[in-house]
């Protein structure tokens, strides 16, 4: 019996996938879980119609990443720290701080985890780090650390 699967089923297929399957395991498992539904014209127009919808959100989803790499490129985080004796940064600016202050100063909501470069500034001067803002879509965020007197 051909059936779309609902979801992924292990062994079986993945999601929105058309598989061949025995009538009893269709019957009395897939059907009464909910797992898949029987291949139709019906079932094959919904499913056709749900992944119009997916590929619609992910293209609307990738533009507001593209336009968010555009509004973080004009965009210079400044952070200020204390200098040790030797000329040196005394702690470190976190990716933490870093979402922190492009929340607060630019109203810019972005993922601490979704950071490229997985270490912390700890220089003075200017820093380049890359933000994950979607699958494929990096941005650029600019920091500059300065001395405090």
């Amino acid at each position: 019996m051909k059936v779309i699967l609902l979801k992924d089923v292990k062994n079986v297929g993945k999601k929105d996938q058309e598989v061949d399957v025995a009538n009893g395991y269709a019957a009395n498992y897939l059907f009464p879980n909910k797992l898949a539904v029987a291949l139709t014209e019906t079932g094959r127009h919904i499913r056709d119609e749900e992944l119009k919808k997916k590929q619609e959100e992910e293209a609307s989803r990738v533009a507001l990443a593209q336009e968010l790499v555009g509004q973080l490129q004009s965009i210079t985080l400044e952070f200020s720290a204390k200098a040790s004796q030797d000329g040196r940064m005394i702690g470190t600016i976190s990716t933490k701080q870093i979402v922190e202050a492009l929340k607060e100063k630019h109203h810019i909501v972005v993922d601490k985890r979704k950071f490229v470069d997985h270490y912390l500034v700890n220089a003075f001067g200017f820093t380049r780090l890359k933000i994950e803002l979607h699958k494929g879509v990096i941005g650029v965020v600019n920091i500059h650390v300065h001395e405090v007197k």
